[in-house]
């Protein structure tokens, strides 16, 4: 069973930058396409970006343009780099396949100050 520990949070101002990474015990990436999610307080966990086998990226309208999702198949590590930080970005990042179907991690905070 594939378990996923995401890394990389923390406090940063805002137009900061932070690197977050995914580690999977076992091959994330036996499904094609995996992404980065998160969740805000009071509000629904959404997608951030996806990334497929071949390397398609699709990102949130939200963050197009300030994140960069990659992924390493040979170490199972999924990365999102985050630039440009926005307030609006405050959440807790998770990872998983896409659709999400492995269970969750405890995700990674992310607190942007203004």
């Amino acid at each position: 069973q594939v378990q996923l520990v995401e890394s990389g949070g923390g406090l940063v101002q805002a137009g900061g930058s932070l690197r977050l990474s995914c580690a999977a015990s076992g091959s994330i990436f036996k499904f094609y396409s995996v992404g980065w999610y998160r969740q805000a307080p009071g509000k629904q966990r959404d997608v951030v970006a996806t990334i497929t086998g071949g390397g398609r990226t699709n990102y949130a309208d939200s963050v197009k343009g300030r994140f960069d999702i990659s992924r390493d198949n040979a170490r199972n590590v999924l990365y999102l780099q985050m630039n440009n930080l926005k307030p609006e970005d405050t959440a807790i990042y998770y990872c998983n396949s896409d659709p999400a179907a492995i269970d969750w991690g405890r995700g990674t905070q992310v607190t942007v100050s203004s």
